[in-house]
């Protein structure tokens, strides 16, 4: 059977039907959104991406406080340690963590005939996998989340720890008194602000009305406005049968980075209450430092 001859003018045609589809099809995809360059141009082009906040890594924690402020913070006779001893104490023990460039920690112990005290410090990176949402917000985000759960009253904050009224130092030994007494055979979470109303200073959180409830004072958990850019200090005494425990928080948010400094002394004493306004004076002095040392 003859072969039959080939004819160029109609592979020509072909082509240029297949170009002309090929480019309708393009043309489609480009218009409801679903193609591949719609990732790449277009509407979704004129959208920059929110900025990356301002830490891409983090510092080592046992080593960002000074060992000055560290040995403030857990006060002792240093007579009675050896060198060995001393270095082990105030160097601290890293947390374990998959990730130093997102999280780190550090925590340190020390117990003397006072009591225990101790110290936590957990720093947070915080990246936004959210293209509209830049790292900053992402961290405000998160920050206020933590302020919402310690129940700390919004608004303006408190002025500087001042000097307590001849009259507070009796008004809150009538309130932590109350709070010990009911606090026998269980564990009882109190707020740090005498009750100068005669309110029951042993109710729980959860059985307060709200953080509107708080007494207001130089001890009351409340928003820093001085430190940092957004900071809050929560302070609780906790009562139990093995002793009495006061636990003070500093969390404070710098950019893109949330630290969370906890601090608190333990007396198996019950008549031994730790003091306030010596461990919040403590604990936001050392807040300021890593706040200071983080912006270098």
């Amino acid at each position: 059977m003859p072969r039959k001859s080939f004819v160029p003018g109609a592979a020509v045609v072909a082509a240029a039907a297949l170009a002309v589809g090929l480019a309708g099809c393009s043309g489609g995809s480009s218009q409801d959104g679903s193609g591949a360059d719609a990732k790449d141009g277009g509407a979704a082009s004129s959208n920059p991406a929110a900025e990356p906040g301002r830490y891409q890594t983090l510092p080592e924690a046992c080593g960002l406080p000074s060992r000055s402020a560290i040995r403030g913070m857990l006060p002792g006779d240093d007579t009675s340690l050896s060198p060995a001893e001393a270095d082990k104490l105030y160097r601290g023990q890293a947390d374990i963590t998959y990730d130093t460039d997102r999280r780190v920690g550090c925590r340190w112990t020390r117990e003397t005939t006072a009591g225990t005290r101790h110290l936590g410090l957990d720093i947070q990176r915080v990246v936004s996998y959210d293209g509209a949402v830049s790292d900053d917000d992402k961290a405000k985000e998160i920050y206020d989340s933590k302020a919402q759960a310690a129940q700390i009253p919004s608004g303006a904050g408190s002025p500087s720890p001042a000097s307590p009224s001849p009259s507070t130092p009796k008004d809150k030994n009538k309130a932590t008194d109350k709070a010990t007494d009911k606090a026998k055979g269980t564990g009882t979470v109190t707020n740090s602000a005498p009750d100068t109303k005669g309110k029951d200073a042993s109710a729980s959180p959860s059985q307060s009305s709200g953080p509107s409830a708080q007494p207001s004072g130089s001890t009351a958990p409340r928003v820093l406005d001085d430190l940092a850019d957004d900071a809050f200090l929560n302070d609780k005494l906790v009562t139990a049968d093995s002793g009495v425990h006061r636990d003070v928080t500093v969390v404070f948010r710098t950019s893109n980075v949330i630290v969370t400094l906890t601090y608190d002394q333990w007396s198996t004493d019950k008549t031994m209450l730790p003091d306030s306004q010596e461990l919040q004076d403590k604990a936001r002095s050392l807040a300021g430092e890593l706040s200071d040392n983080l912006s270098e």
